[in-house]
């Protein structure tokens, strides 16, 4: 009997560990229901309410193939090499097969898991799933790891042109075991049940993720260049949130996205080879992860700019999360996020460049809001962007450029359809005051609209102030 242990790869279709242990010979799958894990990493209650929407209709894909699907619930990822080995114990397991992950606690949880199976003579075999190429692959040539995007994705592109990561082999069905699977839970205490809206915008299922992505590619790949920063408009394969469960995986996109342009990385289609920079950049992020483990400690990647005298302002914070900022883009994005789980990327940038610089509140802060409500949250996506967007990360955007939300709105929401559907207090007003409302007379003189909480300029210019004051860029080789 051989184990696959299921995590954020919650399919049957391009599973590298699944195929490998069915190969093996009669398969069972585990998946550990881990509340207080979740909790200390602030994952979402609507996340967590998708993986247990995407395990049922994993179940019953699996049942198709035989493969009982067994749930254990622990507490914390300490727990979880010993419930594993139960597990393989009860089963008469002869090898356990997953694929890897990334983070500091999920390293430490796996190789806990690998030793303790080993000890007791049960194989352990980690699987490349979730990535083209394993973290320590893909280096610079003095042998270390890239902290420049541009550099990375050169040398991703160098080596898929020169052979693509291959799709696992096709799950077969195995004869019977006679192994009940166990139901999977509605709900998980600690966790509240999102609203039907917010699942039916993100139903589950491996179908679901498989039509996005073809409907994508059949009417809007080709246009993603230009219509990606355009919040208003349906321009984005919305597909993060499948890649993050694991419910498609990266080279079934790559696949597709080749497929759609004859095969070609750096010709044809312009939205083709911008939308492979997104899932390289997903990739670099992962790298970063495991090659400096201090952004998993809540550390920033540029040591120096810890240093930042970050502000103390609950009350500005607290504005900014709940959409009040009086910055209709800020606030139509905060609520969208709120309300759908999601927020476009364009927006995650200029709302995370908005608190960190504008209201030089601390990134971190930032970051755990978006974990606590994304769907799509994943730790090195999440801790890139936020850190790229302060200034305090690889690759950092230069602390001097801030980006003007009032100027953005204007250039990427010209009509102000974005903001008029979330906001629906300015909907009357039009395409030049909606961007700031702060000048229309009537809309303040109802009480409709908040006003901004900050000057633009002086809070631009106090940011530049406290970045020109850190210590000189250190060494990233140096940090532990």
């Amino acid at each position: 009997m051989h184990l696959t242990w299921l995590r954020s790869d919650l399919r049957i279709d391009d599973n590298t560990a699944l195929s490998a242990a069915t190969e093996r010979g009669p398969t069972i799958a585990l998946w550990l229901v881990s509340p207080g894990q979740w909790q200390a990493h602030d994952d979402a209650a609507c996340k967590v309410d998708f993986w247990l929407r995407n395990l049922r209709d994993l179940r019953q894909s699996l049942e198709g193939l035989n493969i009982p699907l067994l749930i254990r619930k622990i507490d914390t990822w300490d727990q979880a090499p010993q419930a594993v080995l139960e597990v393989c114990r009860q089963h008469q397991v002869a090898s356990a097969h997953w694929n890897e992950e990334y983070g500091i606690n999920e390293q430490r949880r796996d190789d806990a898991t690998r030793a303790l199976l080993e000890k007791s003579g049960i194989q352990a075999h980690s699987h490349l799933d979730q990535l083209f190429f394993r973290p320590g692959t893909i280096l610079t040539r003095s042998g270390d790891y890239f902290q420049v995007f541009s550099q990375f994705k050169k040398t991703c592109l160098e080596h898929l042109h020169r052979s693509l990561p291959a799709l696992a082999h096709r799950v077969k069905r195995q004869a019977p075991l006679h192994i009940p699977a166990d139901p999977v839970p509605q709900h998980v205490d600690g966790f509240e049940t999102p609203t039907r809206a917010l699942r039916e915008y993100w139903p589950a299922g491996e179908a679901e993720a498989q039509g996005r992505l073809s409907r994508f590619l059949d009417e809007a790949i080709d246009d993603y260049q230009l219509q990606r920063d355009l919040p208003a408009k349906p321009g984005t394969s919305q597909l993060s949130t499948y890649l993050a469960a694991g419910v498609i995986s990266p080279r079934q996109c790559l696949h597709g996205a080749l497929a759609s342009n004859r095969g070609e990385f750096d010709s044809g289609s312009t939205g083709v080879q911008t939308w492979i920079n997104e899932l390289l950049w997903r990739e670099f992020y992962k790298h970063i992860l495991s090659g400096y483990p201090q952004v998993s400690r809540h550390r920033a990647f540029r040591a120096q700019t810890e240093a930042l005298p970050w502000r103390d302002a609950p009350a500005d914070l607290e504005a900014w999360e709940q959409g009040r900022t009086g910055f209709p883009i800020i606030d139509a994005a905060m609520r969208q996020l709120l309300d759908t789980g999601w927020m476009h990327n364009r927006l995650r940038m200029v709302v995370a460049m908005f608190l960190s610089k504008n209201l030089l509140i601390d990134w971190r802060k930032g970051e755990r809001h978006f974990m606590r409500h994304l769907i799509d949250g994943d730790l090195a996506a999440n801790n890139g962007g936020w850190q790229w967007s302060a200034s305090t990360g690889t690759d950092a955007v230069p602390y001097f450029r801030i980006f003007n939300p009032i100027s953005q709105s204007q250039r990427f929401d010209p009509q102000g359809h974005f903001i008029r559907h979330w906001l629906p207090e300015l909907r009357g007003l039009d395409e030049k005051a909606i961007h700031l409302p702060v000048k229309s007379a009537d809309l303040f003189a109802n009480n409709s609209y908040h006003s901004p909480i900050v000057d633009l300029g002086s809070s631009r210019q106090r940011a530049l102030e406290a970045f020109k004051s850190l210590p000189r860029r250190q060494d990233q080789r140096a940090i532990t």
